[in-house]
């Protein structure tokens, strides 16, 4: 086994921490259901049920650590999901378990049929 990357471990680390609390994967998951478009902040409010204020705090976090990204149209604030970082945590995870010592083989991960799920 090659030694990852010191930065990249830190990094993962970082956006997983993030997503360990339980509103910012909920938005996070909201935010990936709406790519690429993203959402304002008052639609992810209304679908999640989260007051402005905490709201405000868990989006500054998941852009603090990169899985988020804003864009600003007008008065309104655009929140995506930055793919790159967020590919990134994935392949983190996903090099070890399903290419080098396949412990979940990547067939379970990523349906390959037609019909979508195996």
């Amino acid at each position: 086994m090659c030694k990852p990357d010191t930065l990249l471990v830190t990094r993962c680390a970082d956006r997983f921490s993030a997503l360990g609390a339980e509103p910012r994967l909920q938005i996070l998951r909201l935010l990936l259901a709406a790519h690429p478009a993203g959402m304002v902040a008052g639609e992810v409010q209304e679908e999640l049920g989260i007051p402005a204020s905490t709201l405000s705090h868990h989006l500054e976090k998941l852009k603090q650590v990169g899985l988020v990204k804003a864009r600003r149209e007008g008065t309104y604030l655009w929140y995506s999901v930055d793919t790159d970082a967020f590919r990134e945590v994935l392949n983190f995870l996903y090099e070890e378990c399903c290419t080098r010592s396949r412990a979940v083989p990547a067939e379970s991960v990523v349906p390959i049929s037609k019909g979508g799920t195996p």
